[in-house]
């Protein structure tokens, strides 16, 4: 009855906005021929343009909405063949829940579970269903737990909830494109802003109680320690997924590498921290939520759950890996199927790692590198140069730029953690050591037969001249050499950078520019465009391709390479950096000037008051 409901709803929200548009067309038409008759065709099209534009959009976004179909995201189609169990456990669960079972099975790379169905006639006739089950998943859960996600998700098939999925889908996107295509100020824009929340408020609270509906299919069918353990478990295991982007797989993607079974060391890494995964999913789960949300908080649903009944399901604490023929055969064929390696070097695990972690300690190595070159203007920085002002007695006056609150000879003392990195950089230029994979912790730097390398005390005595011999000495021993230790990147890019904000028309030394504030600098865009779409121009280009990619097209402009910032007036923003060399820049923010966040100049404060010290 919910999804009959939900049917009726979406249908008369969505014929609704395009009432609103007829009417508000009708309106326009009416001004246009008053305003024709009263001063001239001319001065009525200057007045109605933007509302004729805002009327446009709304045809494009229902021409969208009738054209386009939702289909199936990315991934690996599962035969019978290739996961027997998994088939047959949907083809249970189907039948136990009176749904007809999926057509196809698709393995995909989220750490989730869903259903599609290419639905006609808005709905009324049913089509091709899909079955979407995460990799991650698998890798993650009991036997008994997937089958309680699974259930879930059957059980929308079985409430007839994905008969609305064309519906709410051709809403959300004729809304969405409408809206997308309407300036901001436009006042046809604010009617249909307003009416797309009322939209989603409708169409989201049917959303959340089809989710507390399909959590019943879970309990009956899997049981409720599974069903409640299968919910709180998902976003423990979205953080994991997470961890082992960031911690094992993004630093290597970088450097233009990639490992040659993805999702196997998933599975690699839940097993080495079961327990850390565990302790997550017991922590307390969110009671409160948003009526803006499409899921009740998972409080919520496992307070209904505990209150549903209970029907046949049995402990199975198998991995749910066990449902796939071949985990890993399917973990490589689905990474061959939705991950672009383009140009990189695929390596196995180990060496992947070690490559990984190399060329992360060497781009880290490289900003002290250049420091020192543009210190004692040495072209091709190194590790020797820095050791050479230790011996004469000038690393504190070169190591005060990176520890503004120290005197020279706490700067000195200080300089010792990057001494290590340095000195760590040497070890594996001179391959005498490597980065050796855990996955249970962080990696180890090893030596050519495995033995811990441990530099820290000898990077104690390289920051002092009267230790330095020593220290020389014993990384001799050890066979580092540190003339192999030079710069690489002879100048900082906008690899690994983050965005910070964007500015748009602003005077760079009297050129118009747009600019972008990341972390490691400034990129600035030549000849940007119009004044009056400053923000959106700025989010079509950071979206358009890497913001490495945007910092090597255009002028990029370091902060490690800026001295000092003299900041003339803050709103509009006008500033000079001087760089090293004596060049200086001066930014000049134009009252007609775009943000591309609200707090974009405030960081960019920010950064010029960190960069003065």
């Amino acid at each position: 009855m919910a999804a009959t409901y939900r049917a009726l709803a979406s249908v008369l929200m969505l014929a609704g906005f395009y009432v609103v548009a007829l009417l508000q067309l009708a309106v326009v038409a009416a001004g246009f021929v008053w305003l024709t008759r009263e001063r001239s065709g001319l001065f009525a099209t200057n007045v109605m343009w933007p509302l004729i534009v805002a009327l446009g959009a709304v045809v494009v976004g229902l021409w969208r909405s009738l054209r386009t179909k939702a289909e199936p995201p990315p991934g690996l189609v599962l035969t019978d063949r290739e996961a027997p169990a998994l088939w047959a456990t949907v083809r249970e669960l189907s039948a136990a829940v009176a749904t007809r079972a999926p057509d196809e099975i698709r393995l995909v790379p989220d750490v989730n579970a869903a259903v599609t169905e290419q639905t006609r006639l808005l709905g009324l006739l049913g089509g091709r269903r899909t079955l979407l089950v995460g990799l991650p998943l698998l890798h993650a859960m009991r036997v008994d737990q997937l089958r309680s996600v699974l259930a879930h998700e059957l059980g929308h098939f079985s409430g007839r909830h994905t008969r609305l999925g064309g519906v709410a889908y051709r809403g959300r996107l004729a809304i969405g494109t409408t809206i997308g295509r309407i300036g901001r100020w436009n006042p046809i824009g604010m009617v249909f802003r307003g009416y797309a929340r009322l939209y989603l408020l409708v169409d989201n609270a049917a959303s959340r109680r089809q989710e507390l509906e399909a959590d019943r299919a879970s309990v009956f069918l899997a049981g409720p320690e599974a069903a409640t353990s299968a919910l709180r478990g998902i976003p423990a295991v979205g953080a994991a997924w997470s961890f082992y982007e960031a911690r094992y797989v993004e630093s290597g993607w970088a450097a233009g590498l990639a490992p040659d079974d993805l999702f196997g060391g998933f599975g690699e890494l839940v097993a080495a921290r079961r327990a850390e995964i565990i302790r997550l999913q017991e922590a307390a789960p969110e009671e409160t939520g948003s009526r803006w949300d499409t899921h009740p908080p998972i409080g919520v649903r496992i307070a209904a759950m505990r209150s549903a009944p209970a029907g046949t399901g049995v402990t199975d604490d198998r991995p749910a890996t066990v449902l796939l023929a071949d985990v890993g055969q399917a973990g490589r064929a689905l990474q061959a199927t939705v991950v672009d390696h383009g140009d990189r070097t695929v390596l196995p695990w180990p060496e992947f790692i070690a490559a990984a972690l190399a060329a992360s300690t060497q781009e880290r190595a490289d900003r002290f590198y250049r420091a020192a070159g543009r210190f004692t203007g040495d072209p091709e920085p190194g590790l020797g140069t820095v050791l050479d002002l230790v011996r004469h007695n000038r690393l504190g006056e070169f190591a005060e730029q990176f520890f503004a609150q120290a005197t020279r000879r706490e700067a000195a003392q200080h300089f010792a953690d990057p001494m290590e990195l340095l000195l760590v950089n040497a070890a594996v230029r001179s391959s005498r050591a490597h980065w050796q994979l855990s996955w249970s912790s962080p990696a180890r730097l090893v030596g050519p037969a495995g033995e811990p390398v441990d530099l820290a005390d000898i990077a104690k005595l390289a920051v002092s001249p009267q230790t330095l011999d020593d220290a020389l000495a014993r990384l001799a021993e050890l066979g580092v050499d540190p003339g192999a230790a030079t710069v690489v990147q002879q100048r900082a890019t906008g690899r690994n950078a983050g965005l910070l904000g964007g500015m748009a028309n602003v005077k760079v030394d009297g050129q118009k520019r747009d600019l972008l504030v990341l972390d490691r600098g400034l990129v600035l865009i030549a000849d940007p465009g119009p004044v009056g779409e400053g923000e959106e121009r700025l989010r079509t280009l950071v979206g358009s391709t890497s913001l490495e990619d945007l910092a090597a097209r255009h002028t990029f402009v370091p902060f490690e390479e800026v001295v000092s910032v003299e900041v003339g007036r803050e709103v509009p923003l006008k500033a000079t950096l001087t760089l090293h060399g004596g060049r200086t820049l001066v930014l000049h923010e134009s009252f007609t000037g775009d943000l591309l966040e609200a707090q974009s100049r405030d960081t960019l404060l920010e950064v010029f008051a960190s960069i003065n010290g």
